[in-house]
């Protein structure tokens, strides 16, 4: 499944990336394996080349990605046939559900609450042959505007939903200031982190946290959807003028994580996990968090491992700290034994809310807090009125990267 790379053009025939020659398209099949092969060094060493050739297939037949749902993009130079023109940068997105909500300046209870969709763009490339030469900016400007209305007529046509996407997202791991100057303003971008510690045999009541399968998914991410629809409505309405936004943590949104969890730890581990979270507490004052394993020093360097909490949720917000904390306490030291069993070098929660936040500090488990400044940092671009800046990004949590 190996590709090899065309001859390398001369710096000197290379277009400047003012050019009027290069265009913003997408790749080939072969054009795509290239692109694949080229970037197995920095993303995919825990696996052999082979084996992240299939995955980076295997990624595009996944519910949220299928039937168009990803799309690979490239900026190369339009006057060259494909399969010989130059791959000056690359990258690709994912169309995802979304919401905003926005009450009314003179009428703050008159809400107005819009289903869309947004793009997360991963996977940003540039080859070290045409490094340094501005072309991944240039692909960024005309991306962040073709994005705007990128696939909105095929699936926005219910009559209610916005002529243009919602928005764009993307996780910069080059810091703040490159994205931002293409138009995706960075956002908060913190994490708690617990280390990994083996489950030890207990002599206490029947655990309260039950593990969540595969099976508890859908209805969990159903009632998910409802209760954040409901807090960005109620965000919205103390917050006149200002649009409150988010990423629809859906089935297919946790599915294209997981599975992407379950190919890389067959092939490192030769079998998949089956416990995918846990959750605590009868319907309608439960809580629940939903974790990934992503490996990216597989066997031989567990630091680059990390067992990520994707999604945490409260079913019942009103519910206080001291009534959660047993719970939350127990799912947390289950997501610790988890990432000791499937070697990985830490848990992480993404930007916790208030309410997790407390209930971290409450339940008395060893944990710091990260700022980050450098990576993973959550970036967004605004297709609304006003500022991406003055908006409110609900439940910016790891479950959107991508």
């Amino acid at each position: 499944m190996g590709s090899t790379s065309p001859p390398r053009s001369p710096a000197a025939a290379l277009p400047s990336a003012s050019s009027p020659s290069l265009i913003l398209t997408h790749p080939t099949a072969a054009e795509r394996s290239r692109i694949w092969a080229s970037t197995h060094p920095m993303w995919g060493p825990a696996l052999t080349l082979d084996g992240y050739l299939s995955r980076e297939a295997y990624l595009t037949t996944v519910p949220l990605a299928k039937e168009g749902g990803v799309t690979h993009w490239i900026l190369t130079d339009g006057s060259q046939p494909p399969d010989v023109r130059p791959l000056l940068s690359s990258c690709e997105t994912l169309r995802k559900r979304a919401l905003s909500a926005c009450a009314s300046t003179s009428t703050p209870t008159d809400v107005t609450v819009v289903d869309g969709i947004a793009h997360g763009l991963g996977s940003v490339f540039t080859d070290e042959q045409y490094r340094g030469r501005g072309y991944a900016s240039r692909m960024m400007q005309e991306l962040g505007k073709r994005l705007r209305t990128w696939q909105v007529s095929t699936n926005n046509n219910n009559g209610s939903s916005p002529p243009h996407a919602l928005f764009s997202v993307l996780y910069s791991d080059i810091g703040k200031t490159f994205y931002a100057r293409s138009g995706w303003a960075p956002f908060a971008s913190s994490h708690i982190e617990f280390p990994p510690s083996p489950s030890t045999p207990t002599e206490s009541p029947a655990p309260v946290a039950k593990p969540i399968g595969y099976h508890e998914l859908a209805e969990l991410c159903s009632v998910d959807a409802r209760l954040l629809r409901s807090q960005l409505t109620r965000r919205a309405a103390t917050h006149p003028g200002t649009a409150c936004v988010a990423l629809l943590p859906d089935l297919d949104a946790m599915l294209w994580h997981l599975m992407r969890e379950d190919f890389m730890t067959t092939h490192i581990f030769g079998r998949t996990p089956s416990i995918k979270g846990a959750v605590s507490g009868p319907p309608g004052r439960r809580v629940w968090a939903v974790w990934t394993r992503g490996y990216y020093g597989g066997l031989d360097k567990v630091e680059g491992n990390t067992l990520h909490i994707l999604r945490v949720v409260v079913e019942d917000e009103d519910m206080d700290v001291e009534e959660l904390v047993g719970g939350f306490g127990e799912i947390v030291r289950l997501a610790q034994a988890e990432a000791a069993a499937w070697r990985s070098a830490d848990v992480q929660m993404w930007n916790p809310t208030e309410k997790v936040a407390a209930l971290v500090e409450a339940c008395g488990i060893e944990h710091k807090t990260v700022v980050r400044d450098v990576s993973s940092i959550a970036s967004l671009m605004w297709y609304g009125e006003g500022e991406t800046g003055g908006l409110d990004w609900v439940a910016n949590e790891k479950y959107g990267w991508c």
